[in-house]
């Protein structure tokens, strides 16, 4: 009796392995993306990395853009996103909030690297040519969260001497590098700081024009925004995403242009990013 009960007991567990495995395999992976455009623009400027993704791996891919960094990390966090495209900071915060990590990040053709800076721009006939300048004007960034869109040109402010919180006569937070862009060529702020390819793709497109700008300020190199997935997601869909991301060439990725594959990365390669958030005495755990 004890035999056939060990039998009927390991049966029903390979019956119950087969079955997760057979809604697995039916199941979707829904992937968050970081609002550094307005929702559709950067669903539509992901879509053949997405459509790729999805064939290669075999399941549908779902795309969510929230309204900022909180709600991507808040939607990993609660288990309703299975891998996002977070910015370095937003990572870092995600990874005190959440059981998260990295594993992948983006190389293009252009750069052929998986780093970028944050640059402070103002109009050329705005009067502002040095960070001096920029003191009793207005200003954008774009998120507490953005890596390039507010943490490092704070740093980089207060290394330079100055004080960010009284420098500036008003500042914003405007949602996207985007918008920021844009408050400065529709002269809505007097400045602002962005990430620098960002910025190059906004010119590329006709949207701004180069000779209108005048980069401030840029930053040292940035790790680039990684690929993250939840620590619980199956062993072998992440083996199928993160070989399926190695493979996607020749098709654009969004603002970075066009992609050479996305490289393995690390946890560890964002201490730059908790570095630079030590020298602002952020507490991560207050801005989520």
């Amino acid at each position: 009796m004890k035999t056939i009960n060990q039998f009927l007991r390991a049966a029903s567990l390979a019956v119950l392995a087969l079955s997760a495995s057979q809604v697995w395999a039916k199941d979707k992976l829904t992937i968050g993306l970081i609002p550094s455009e307005d929702s559709q623009a950067m669903i539509e400027s992901s879509k053949q990395v997405l459509d790729d993704l999805q064939a290669k791996i075999g399941m549908p891919v779902v795309p969510f853009v929230a309204t900022d960094y909180n709600g991507i990390i808040e939607a990993l966090r609660s288990g309703k996103l299975d891998v996002a495209y977070l910015g370095p900071f937003s990572y870092v915060l995600a990874t005190s909030v959440a059981d998260v990590e990295a594993f992948s990040v983006a190389v293009t053709k252009k750069t052929g690297q998986s780093a970028y800076k944050s640059v402070i721009l103002a109009r050329k006939d705005s009067g502002i040519h040095s960070l001096a300048d920029l003191k009793g004007h207005t200003f954008a960034f774009v998120d507490p969260s953005s890596a390039s869109g507010h943490l490092f040109p704070k740093a980089g402010l207060e290394q330079a001497g100055f004080a960010p919180d009284s420098l500036f006569k008003r500042v914003i937070f405007s949602g996207s590098h985007d918008a920021s862009i844009l408050a400065v060529e529709n002269r809505k702020v007097d400045a602002a700081a962005v990430a620098d390819r960002i910025f190059a793709s906004a010119v590329a497109k006709g949207v701004v024009k180069q000779d209108d700008f005048e980069i401030v300020w840029r930053s040292k190199p940035i790790p680039e925004s990684p690929m993250v997935w939840r620590k619980a997601l199956d062993p072998e869909l992440k083996k199928k995403v993160a070989d399926a991301l190695a493979s996607i060439k020749d098709v654009p990725w969004g603002d970075q242009g066009v992609l050479n594959g996305f490289q393995p990365t690390t946890d560890a390669s964002y201490d730059v990013v908790r570095e630079t958030a030590k020298v602002l005495d952020l507490d991560l755990r207050s801005m989520k």
